[in-house]
């Protein structure tokens, strides 16, 4: 596919933009010190009819990445955006809208395993390319008491999270085991986006001597 004759290298500098405004994604790409500007996405992340949670994270995600990609005045060539479900028995659990959906959710989780999908899309907005890949990764509950499940909801930390808990907080005090990525269950699985950046050349992260920077401040 030949390059859009719209758009410049001058203009693009070939900068990284993370179409999320989730402060754990933000912090998971800064960590492998790639810089990168923030732009969270406006894209409605709803379910389709007959949609599978494969499906449904591959299509929110590239739904992101394009959505801040078509912005015209924004700079930046690389464009990734990711979208994370917790699957129970083939049940897309989402962010619980209250303490009550919250705790229905955490039992329904307690004492057992589910898994943890995250799709995510880079857009080369130069080389007018797409790509799209998922990963998923199988955690383990502990039992959990009811005094328990309401003593973590009065943290706060379920809210805004999908599947009520987080890995990374007080919720990995829940969780015994998990197999597969860590940062996949967090909400960007930096293994894989590494990879793929390093692929697409966007980075190159581990050749000798290649700059390691903080990620860039958003644009205005």
């Amino acid at each position: 596919m030949n390059p859009d004759p719209r758009l410049t290298s001058d203009r693009l500098e070939n900068t990284i933009v993370l179409a999320s405004a989730s402060p754990r994604r933000s912090q998971l790409l800064a960590s492998a010190g790639i810089a990168f500007t923030v732009v969270g996405s406006d894209a409605p992340e709803t379910i389709q009819p007959g949609e599978s949670p494969q499906q449904h994270v591959r299509r929110l995600s590239l739904l992101k990445a394009r959505e801040v990609a078509h912005r015209s005045h924004i700079t930046g060539r690389w464009f990734i955006g990711s979208d994370t479900v917790v699957v129970r028995d083939a049940a897309i659990l989402g962010k619980p809208a209250d303490a009550g959906e919250a705790a229905a959710m955490l039992s329904s989780l307690s004492g057992r395993s589910h898994n943890v999908i995250t799709g995510f899309a880079i857009i080369d907005r130069i080389g007018r390319t797409e790509t799209v890949e998922t990963v998923s990764t199988r955690v383990w509950f502990r039992e959990l008491t009811d005094l328990e499940i309401q003593g973590y909801i009065a943290t706060g930390e379920p809210f805004g999270k999908a599947g009520a808990y987080a890995i990374q907080g007080i919720g990995a005090c829940m969780i015994p085991a998990i197999e597969g990525s860590y940062t996949n269950v967090v909400g960007l699985p930096l293994c894989e986006v590494v990879a793929t950046l390093e692929k697409l050349g966007a980075i190159r992260l581990f050749a000798s001597g290649a700059p390691r920077s903080d990620h860039l401040d958003p644009p205005s």
